[in-house]
């Protein structure tokens, strides 16, 4: 069984047992979190998609972990013109284990 859940203005296809890294969430590691924004749920052959929401469908996380992603490194640079700018960015994120999935 699998679904499609949306946090963080992002869709992420999710089922039990496994692990995704999300948008930053406000939560203490250990704790558990209930997701309603299910958009489909899909057991084998069977799919059952929302319009926009699945009605009464949830996803139950746990969160393990915070962290920052890898560096993504920004460089502009015009040609000719005596212009460099180097920048950095480091996102933060919150890593899920999957729990149980309801329709």
């Amino acid at each position: 069984m699998y679904a499609v859940i949306k946090t963080g203005g992002k869709q992420y296809r999710v089922a039990a047992g496994e692990k995704i890294k999300v948008e930053q969430i406000a939560a203490d590691v250990g704790q558990e979190i209930v997701f309603n924004e299910v958009l489909a749920v899909g057991n084998g052959a069977e799919l059952k998609v929302g319009t926009p929401l699945v009605s009464g469908a949830t996803v139950t996380v746990t969160v393990i972990s915070h962290g920052k992603h890898d560096k993504v490194r920004i460089f502009k640079m015009r040609r000719r013109k005596h212009y460099q700018k180097r920048q950095g960015h480091r996102q933060q994120f919150t890593e899920l284990q999957i729990g149980a999935i309801s329709a």
